[in-house]
């Protein structure tokens, strides 16, 4: 007999995931969509709202705990050169990846002018928020985001999931300053670190049991927020299966091939462990709220060390972004191709090192690289008023490379722990 008890919860997930996507469908059909937007989404909201609360304190104390706990300086700086490297080598192949498919594939020519002036008309409102704030962020200069890193008041950075890097960076130097002091003199704190975490970890616990009621009901919002744009879906049918074709690339041959031969882990073990993750962040679209989640269970399921796990998935939650640098880079390549835009090798290269920067800028949360995404296409003379035209079908595009991100991160938190 089935029971919802002894079931996985990746399972669970994938059952919550099918009903609530029927169910919202079928309260479209039946004439009750506010039903499901007044009585059943929110509880998806919850959900989410969850993992965000935990999300900086689990980022804070983990990485405190992980660097203090490697006992020298020489390992510290061995870590982490070797995993920040390894995260800009792996977002550089991902956005070349997408400037390839989306060259070889061309799906700009696939979408209809009139349709294109008719979705900017209908998308103009959405975009103007997004696009003024890309605005500020390129008048501060391109090196706007490393500033941004030094945060002027820890506690108002502790309030803002989309400032996580100001976390790692305050969290990295705490857990620098306690190697610097010498263990017996950071003797009496780390208790403290150690209790702190261990409750931080069984209150994601605790979110995680209510996992399937949340995930049922994002899908069941997604259904019907989306139940009017079916045209959408048909126009841009080529530049979404370009998208889907890089990020399942990158996702179900490129990750498993690498961690076998670099890590000599059995690729298709490697598939089987995160798929669990994989669904999360799929169903929330957050790789920081997922972030939770994914230390655990990659940890249980997929022997990656406590001291590994605690560095390398808060710093890869924040700047290892491979499925939102290269769904930029099929974006924007595929507005300029809608414009009729020849890019030089001069524009191109730009796009190409702008992107990596951007992903690294990038909030993990959900539609965070709409306003990177706009920042780059500024920068290279792209309209910007061309992403209007892909914003009806980002929300399951971002559900995709959130996969990709959580995935990478993976990919390289095992790398790691095989090398060190």
């Amino acid at each position: 007999m089935f029971k919802l008890r002894t079931t996985p919860l990746y399972l669970q997930i994938l059952l919550a995931m099918v009903i609530g996507a029927l169910s919202g469908y079928l309260f479209l059909i039946a004439g009750f969509p506010t039903l499901v937007t007044d009585w059943i989404k929110p509880w998806g909201t919850i959900f989410i709202r969850l993992l965000k609360l935990i999300a900086v304190p689990l980022v804070f104390v983990s990485l405190l705990k992980g660097v203090s706990q490697m006992g020298d300086m020489a390992r510290l700086t061995r870590l982490g050169l070797k995993t920040i490297s390894t995260y800009i080598i792996t977002t550089l192949f991902a956005v070349s990846l997408g400037m390839a498919m989306v060259s070889l594939i061309r799906p700009g020519s696939f979408l209809p002018g009139e349709k294109t002036a008719a979705l900017n008309q209908e998308y103009q409102n959405n975009l103007n928020d997004k696009v003024q704030q890309a605005g500020v962020l390129k008048e501060t200069g391109p090196l706007q985001f490393v500033v941004d890193i030094i945060p002027e008041n820890l506690a108002m950075a502790a309030t803002d999931n989309s400032k996580m890097l100001q976390i790692i960076f305050v969290a990295l130097v705490a857990g620098i300053a306690l190697i610097a002091i010498g263990k017996e003199k950071a003797a009496p704190l780390m208790p403290v670190v150690d209790a702190t975490n261990t409750v931080i970890l069984k209150i994601v616990d605790f979110i995680m049991l209510y996992a399937p009621v949340g995930v049922f009901a994002l899908m069941a919002g997604m259904v019907t927020d989306f139940a009017g744009d079916t045209s959408i879906f048909a126009s841009l049918g080529m530049y979404a299966l370009t998208v889907v074709l890089t990020l399942g690339i990158i996702a179900i041959l490129v990750y498993p091939l690498a961690v076998q031969l670099l890590a000599g882990y059995p690729g298709k073990d490697f598939l089987k462990g995160i798929f669990p993750i994989q669904l999360l962040a799929f169903s929330t679209s957050s790789s920081a709220a997922t972030l939770p989640f994914t230390m655990e269970h990659s940890q249980k399921k997929l022997g990656i060390s406590e001291e590994t796990a605690s560095f390398v998935f808060p710093v890869g939650a924040t700047i290892n972004m491979d499925g939102t640098s290269a769904y930029q880079a099929v974006s924007i390549l595929f507005i300029a191709q809608l414009y009729g835009i020849d890019l030089s090798v001069a524009q191109l290269i730009s796009i190409l090192l702008l992107t990596v920067l951007a992903s690294i800028g990038t909030p993990g949360v959900p539609g965070g690289s709409i306003v990177m995404t706009v920042m780059v296409l500024s920068s290279v003379g792209i309209p910007t008023e061309g992403l209007v035209i892909i914003l009806g079908i980002d929300r399951p595009l971002d559900m995709l490379r959130t996969v990709v991100n959580v995935s990478g991160d993976v990919f390289v938190a095992k790398l790691m722990d095989k090398k060190t």
